[in-house]
């Protein structure tokens, strides 16, 4: 006998046959993305314990993995209890060795830019927020930037810290023309919104004869970037405190970089005209920023779509919301950006692909 369940079009209640098939292969499908933020929290811990770069060093025992790692092997044996399950480690059951695949080690292990595990900490960290999010359901408004931080601008700096060593320098400057010769010959070269700063630090080492300066209104992450650069011994890198929706148009910048940083804006249609009005005849603003249509249907196709906006709902909408903003959000996509970028004064828009698959990079020119 078929199920049926009401439903209710233009106030009229309606049956709707259910198949039961159906609505079991969605419950198995609603379960399994519960086990994978299960196994997130799981790989967060084997990221900050050690427990992934112990592993990768060679099969072992609970025992021994526990001992490279300098833990409990009471907890480690339950962590790999759920790894092995998981499908992330290999288990001889005849031996009780666990292994870590050498496919799985370059994402989860080391210092390549494919190492995803610290990603892992932003979905845990985002966690902590719900319940403020949903008042936000409610009521409205949206949760200030500072109550993410510190822990926020860490998470981000582990994520890309990673990227920048290895891509920086030798895939992101080269997709903008002629950028990397404009470098090694002497310009003026800010990036917006630049959190700890490791990137300016990068371009500062590798291009001697140009002039770097980050800013952010995050005073814990300028102290950051600027006790790096003393300790590189930079002294064309220099970093300030300072809120890019009050950027001053002078002094002049031949490149401006924003790395992630204009969607989550309180003003970002204010910020894209303090860039435009800071750069010289010529200059040039690489906008990198995440891959999107601007159209929910369209970005179905997208697999990283639905975390990013999960995202934006937990983070990157919410901190401009927080102050009566935009609220463009993580996915606010090409065709608002190409828009707003417009109305700023750039009437030269080249978007490209960036070496990291969630990003498009936007290489912006003035009239």
């Amino acid at each position: 006998m078929p199920a049926y369940a009401k439903a209710f079009t233009g106030g009229r209640a309606m049956a709707q046959e259910i198949d039961k098939t159906k609505a079991q292969a969605f419950a198995r499908r609603v379960f399994d993305l519960y086990t994978g933020a299960a196994l997130t929290l799981m790989i967060n811990i084997g990221y900050r314990t050690g427990l992934f770069d112990g592993i990768a060093q060679g099969p072992g025992t609970s025992a021994e993995i526990a001992r490279r790692a300098g833990l409990t092997e009471r907890y480690v044996r339950e962590w790999l209890g759920a790894m092995a399950t998981g499908g992330i480690v290999t288990l001889d059951p005849a031996s009780g060795v666990y292994a870590l695949p050498p496919e799985h080690a370059l994402c989860l292990s080391g210092a390549n830019r494919l190492n995803v595990a610290p990603g892992s900490a932003l979905v845990t960290h985002l966690a902590k927020h719900v319940p403020a999010i949903i008042e936000a359901f409610r009521h409205g408004g949206g949760i200030p930037y500072s109550v993410y931080r510190p822990e926020f601008t860490q998470i981000m700096d582990e994520s890309w810290r990673r990227i920048y060593d290895q891509a920086l320098i030798g895939e992101f400057l080269p997709a903008v023309p002629g950028l990397p010769e404009r470098l090694a010959a002497g310009a003026r070269v800010a990036d917006v919104g630049c959190g700890t700063g490791h990137a300016i630090n990068l371009m500062a080492q590798a291009y001697p004869r140009s002039t770097f300066v980050g800013y952010d209104f995050a005073a814990d992450a300028i102290r950051a970037a600027a006790a790096e650069a003393e300790s590189l011994g930079l002294s064309n890198a220099r970093f300030q405190v300072q809120d890019v929706a009050r950027l001053p148009a002078d002094p002049k910048y031949d490149v401006l970089f924003a790395f992630d940083a204009i969607h989550d804006q309180v003003d970002p249609a204010g910020v894209l005209g303090r860039i435009r009005a800071a750069l010289t005849p010529g200059g040039v603003f690489a906008m990198i920023d995440f891959k999107g249509t601007s159209d929910v249907h369209e970005d179905m196709a997208n697999p990283f779509a639905p975390y990013y906006y999960t995202v934006s709902t937990l983070h990157c909408m919410t901190v401009s919301l927080a102050h009566g903003g935009a609220g463009l959000g993580t996915m606010w996509g090409e065709r608002v950006a190409r828009k707003m970028l417009a109305e700023a004064g750039f009437g030269q828009v080249t978007v490209k692909d960036s070496p990291r698959p969630q990003n498009s990079i936007y290489i912006c020119q003035a009239d």
